[in-house]
């Protein structure tokens, strides 16, 4: 094994597959997740499972873990002397943001407080951790571009990530921690969280249910596949910032800094129309869905679109999974699963 890294959130969506990526690179990995049951955590062990029957499943061990108990995660971090961490744990998604707010200060804020802690004292080469494209809110200057402003979220999720984006800059400029942001942009896949919105199309759609479509169909989304996001996530921890000698105080570009500090976006840099994702769908079914039209949820927004200049400038990669493709893979992946 060359080197050793620690991925928090080990069991979740993309962070399973960010564990199997670098599996595949020889890497030695420590998973910790907490397991919760925000949704069915039969999903996290049968990603788990899946980790456990990789081809150097040898180079992985896995510790249940919340990482808003400081101490628990500093004891593990001491054990097992990772010299990167890819911080993927969090509490997602916008909906439930707007019912328990309080789930999220715990998971965003505390915990990652306690990761950048952590990352401090021990000396962390480099941490990588994962924001949203929900940080770019009210602002609708497509495609999202890193270099301007993300200052108004219109979700108290797209907020916490918000201010990571700034704890983990104070903690590059005071200690000169290397820190990456990664702006992720419509992750879907296989294994899928069940609160997203290709999975819930293809659970109603096979129970003859209606599906929910927002703002009159009239949304966009820069839907982009898990393994091309994890792909990006591994390149990118081995990719340490330093500061960027360019950086003008009088004219502060967002996603650099003075201080080893850089901020990517992660997207599939094409827009997709939600009623051709939900035609793509229904054509990989076999079955037309029945369909409710309803105004814009709280806290959404219609479009969103990534620049990703930096981001392939630094890695050498560009997103390629089709929205055709990859929700395909998505509806088989789910038949096999829940045999259906």
């Amino acid at each position: 094994m060359s080197e050793k890294i620690l991925v928090t959130g080990a069991a979740g969506f993309i962070g399973s597959r960010v564990c199997e990526f670098l599996l595949d690179r020889g890497v030695e990995v420590l998973g910790i997740d907490n397991l919760n049951d925000y949704y069915d955590p039969k999903l996290k062990l049968g990603r788990l499972e899946r980790i456990n029957t990789h081809k150097n499943a040898s180079g992985f061990a896995f510790e249940k873990l919340d990482i808003s108990d400081r101490a628990a995660l500093e004891a593990c971090y001491k054990k097992f002397k990772p010299a990167k961490l890819i911080h993927l744990a969090a509490q997602a998604g916008v909906r439930h943001s707007l019912k328990k707010p309080e789930d999220y200060v715990t998971a965003n804020i505390t915990g990652f407080l306690n990761i950048l802690e952590v990352c401090r004292h021990q000396s962390t080469e480099h941490l990588v951790y994962a924001s949203t494209s929900s940080v770019y809110g009210l602002n609708n200057d497509m495609p999202f571009s890193v270099h301007r402003g993300a200052n108004h979220p219109v979700s108290f999720y797209g907020a916490t990530k918000r201010a990571n984006e700034l704890m983990a800059h104070s903690y590059s400029h005071l200690y000169r921690m290397p820190t990456t942001g990664l702006r992720f942009f419509t992750v879907y896949g296989p294994w899928g969280r069940p609160d997203m919105a290709m999975f819930l199309f293809v659970d109603a759609i096979l129970k003859d249910q209606p599906i929910q479509i927002f703002n009159h169909g009239e949304m966009a989304r820069d839907f982009t596949y898990v393994d091309d996001v994890a792909e990006g996530v591994v390149r990118v921890a081995f990719k340490i910032p330093g500061p960027n000698p360019q950086w003008d105080a009088a004219k502060p570009d967002p996603s650099t800094s003075s201080a080893p500090y850089r901020l990517f976006n992660i997207g599939n840099h094409e827009p997709v129309r939600l009623m051709r994702m939900v035609e793509t769908l229904e054509k990989a079914l076999g079955k037309t869905a029945k369909k409710e039209f309803l105004p814009m949820q709280p806290g959404d927004v219609a479009a969103t679109y990534a620049d990703l200049e930096e981001f392939y400038e630094v890695t050498n990669f560009r997103p390629q999974v089709s929205v055709e493709a990859g929700a395909t893979a998505f509806v088989k992946w789910y038949r096999d699963f829940y045999k259906v």
